[in-house]
């Protein structure tokens, strides 16, 4: 008998999907005890285990090999924090269970159709017009109206607004998050995702004006590493509408990024990665700092290769006093140790390569560049931030969201040969 699919049958976008949402937006926090609670944790905590017996009685035929390397990481970081970090393994492998693999299977069970891929976009857009003022208003003075409302509020708390030095004569905006580099990075994965992902659904100025405002609340959070995502975007959405050969045009540019890093590492007197880093912050501070973080943290995961070092502090130079490390993928290692991180980046690797070769009808072609685009952009500005908490899980919540194009269900029940829609026209002369 053929699985049931948790798909509504009216294709509509399920609540959850919304209160999901919701939740990773309002930056509410209270304490139980001794263990730290946030709105989103709530939430998930609330509907975790329904989640999980929903996928086991219907999970996808596709893209399994995702899903469990992501729940064997979940696996190893327990076992992993039993190690390093006993102490603390209950609450913080309990958080991370609930905001990567919560987040995530809330979009493997109720995003699995285009219909509610772009519903999820609206929703996702709506969010973000909301914030605007806010951000908007903490720009100009520094303060930010909603975490300090929620403060006010007796019995619960908020995240801790930042103070941070003004950057081109405005305040960084974190708005909704625990800093705006978050907030940044948040609003930045609309940029692929309305602009192209609307195609066919949302007319040109509308897909534009959603874009603007990607753009935009983005840049109010003067974080180069998230502007870097929609940087990135913005250029693969152009090389994709220049070259309208698909699979060959991304084969070149690969080429072209190959070549670039071999001519690089043999004409500077800086390592590549140096090099990107400089490129990818504001100030050549900056890049100095992230280019050190980089070597020492690679020392930490060299001296600790297994099981990481946890929750525990990290060997750097005493000069550095901060021990903040802007690197997410460099903080799995020195964190998890080299399994952990394996597992991790394998279940990402295959999950954006299968989508990205996975053999599509027209009709999905834009909705997968601009999921596809939107996480190259995420790979790469994961290299220069850390995320935790809220859009930790925002971010595996949205690629979970993109893994149904996996086995995708055509309008019409099976595939027809037809265009795809072009971006700047409602006329077809190429695929996008």
């Amino acid at each position: 008998m053929p699985r049931r699919s948790l798909a509504r049958p009216d294709n509509k976008l399920s609540p959850l999907v919304v209160l999901y949402i919701v939740a990773v937006a309002l930056p509410v926090r209270y304490s139980i005890g001794s263990l730290q609670m946030t709105g989103l944790r709530t939430f998930l905590a609330l509907v975790f285990i329904p989640l999980l017996l929903g996928y086991c009685r219907n999970r996808p035929t596709k893209g399994l090999s995702t899903d469990i390397l992501f729940m064997l990481f979940a696996c190893w970081a327990m076992v992993a924090f039993a190690q390093t970090s006993p102490a603390h393994v209950v609450e913080n492998s309990g958080a991370l269970v609930l905001e990567l693999l919560g987040g995530f299977l809330i979009a493997r069970n109720f995003v699995r159709s285009a219909h509610q891929f772009r519903a999820t976009i609206k929703v996702i857009l709506i969010t973000v017009l909301l914030s605007l003022p806010l951000a908007l208003v903490e720009s100009i003075t520094g303060h930010p109206p909603l975490i300090m409302l929620v403060d006010s509020i007796p019995g619960l708390t908020s995240v801790v607004p930042i103070s941070i030095e003004p950057r081109l004569g405005l305040e960084r905006a974190q708005v909704l998050f625990a800093h705006p580099i978050h907030y940044g990075l948040f609003t930045s994965t609309l940029t692929s995702l309305v602009f192209v992902g609307m195609v066919g659904s949302w007319s040109l100025w509308t897909r534009t004006f959603g874009l603007g405002v990607a753009i935009f609340a983005s840049f109010l959070a003067l974080s180069s590493g998230a502007f870097l995502s929609v940087l990135l975007q913005v250029f693969l959405i152009i090389w994709a509408l220049v070259f309208p050969l698909r699979r060959k045009r991304w084969l070149l540019l690969a080429a072209l990024c190959v070549l670039a890093y071999v001519t690089v590492d043999l004409i500077s007197n800086r390592t590549p990665v140096r090099v990107f880093f400089s490129y990818a912050t504001f100030s050549a501070h900056n890049a100095y700092w992230r280019g050190i973080i980089f070597e020492w943290g690679m020392l930490n995961v060299w001296q600790n290769p297994l099981f990481g070092i946890g929750l525990n502090d990290w060997s750097r130079p005493d000069f550095m006093r901060s021990d903040s490390m802007d690197n997410f993928w460099l903080v799995l290692a020195v964190r998890y140790g080299v399994p952990g991180f394996v597992l991790f980046a394998c279940a990402y690797i295959f999950g954006l390569f299968r989508v990205a070769y996975a053999a599509l009808p027209a009709e999905f072609q834009a909705i997968r560049l601009a999921w596809v685009v939107c996480f190259i952009g995420l790979t790469f500005t994961l290299c220069t931030v850390h995320i935790w908490t809220s859009i930790y899980s925002f971010v595996f919540f949205l690629f979970g969201a993109g893994l149904w194009l996996l086995d995708p269900v055509t309008t019409s029940g099976k595939a027809r040969p037809k265009r795809a829609t072009p971006l700047f026209t409602r006329f077809a002369s190429a695929p996008v």
